[in-house]
């Protein structure tokens, strides 16, 4: 049995690094992810073999400063997608495609390639053909043009692109890494949810926290040397605060809904005093005005009511929601992250 104590220890141990869904960030996001260096240890990208230096080519100006402050960290989906994880991954798109959650998606809309080493091709060679094939006979997904990935629905696309960072964590955590999933757009944590929402993953009440608390001020615009500074000084409290929201979703989702509403309003109180506070360092730190950066959170925990193994066809579910896992067992979450576009005058 994993304790409240025991899990907090490990997640020490690990690096808490947040883990970007994509294999690089898109043109002009990237000094966002400046303001992530507070809340954790590092950022962590899925980056194919074929693609390793994308992300340096993509954003030189950050990407490979942050490679050289060992703060970027480049994971290969052919060593860490491991057969465990393959498994787990066709297992619940093979359940997801035969329950028709795929059949109302447009098939006119545009495709996009996803790297068939992240699709578990590399580990389960086999399974990971015969799902394709199945999303190919409904028309989401097509044969790969240059024979290292795999054009799918985008829709498809994003249920992998959600779904692998939490099946991921086993691994990740046996090579060092706690990994944090984050992003900046809403779709993808609603992808999440709707994963989470499956008839076949015995999920509890779901956890929403998308008023994102201005914890803090949006960074893009100081230097990293700076930000780094501020870093050495104060991220441990910002680190603290990423690890309440994650405890939020672990302990909330739990409760039954009549407790839910009076935790919900008890946790809420503390984590405002907290980002209150982290807002006075950063205005006593920077003393000019900057957006604010906002950390919120969304998620589940999954249900252990009166102790009832999860059957074997669930076993694909066990596994994404983490019983493999030391950190934040039972859990599974993405942070949102957002610079908003109006000073920060608070």
């Amino acid at each position: 049995m994993v304790t409240a104590s025991s899990t907090a220890d490990t997640e020490h141990a690990l690096s808490e690094v947040a883990y970007y869904h994509e294999a690089y960030w898109p043109g002009g996001s990237g000094d966002w992810f400046k303001s992530l260096l507070l809340f954790f240890d590092g950022i962590a990208l899925l980056v194919p073999d074929y693609m390793w230096d994308r992300p340096l080519f993509s954003d030189p100006n950050l990407a490979q400063p942050l490679v050289d402050q060992g703060l970027l960290h480049r994971l290969s989906p052919e060593t860490l997608v491991d057969e465990d994880t393959a498994v787990a991954l066709t297992d619940l798109l093979d359940k997801l495609i035969n329950s028709g959650a795929f059949d109302d998606l447009d098939r006119g809309t545009a495709f996009a390639e996803l790297s068939h080493s992240r699709l578990g091709g590399y580990a389960a060679a086999g399974l990971t053909e015969i799902v394709l094939e199945q999303l190919r006979e409904r028309g989401l997904a097509r044969h790969s043009e240059d024979g290292v990935s795999v054009p799918l629905h985008p829709a498809v696309r994003a249920f992998v692109l959600v779904v692998l960072p939490q099946l991921l964590r086993a691994p990740a955590e046996a090579a060092g890494y706690a990994l944090q999933p984050v992003s900046f757009r809403n779709r993808w944590l609603q992808a999440l949810l709707d994963t989470l929402d499956t008839p076949a993953l015995p999920t509890a009440g779901h956890v929403v926290a998308l008023d994102l608390e201005q914890v803090t001020l949006d960074l893009s615009t100081i230097s990293l040397d700076e930000v780094l500074d501020f870093r050495r000084q104060h991220g441990a409290e910002h680190r603290t605060y990423a690890r309440a929201l994650r405890h939020f979703v672990r302990d909330l989702a739990s409760l039954d809904p009549k407790e839910q509403e009076q935790a919900f309003a008890d946790r809420r109180e503390a984590l405002a005093d907290t980002a209150d506070e982290l807002r006075r360092l950063a205005r006593k730190a920077w003393r000019r005005p900057l957006a604010t950066f906002g950390l919120g959170i969304a998620g589940s925990a999954v249900s252990l009511a009166a102790g009832n193994p999860i059957p074997a066809a669930l076993t694909a579910a066990g596994a994404l929601l983490g019983f493999r896992r030391q950190a934040d067992p039972a859990s599974a979450y993405t942070y949102l992250f957002r610079a908003q576009e109006r000073l920060n005058r608070r």
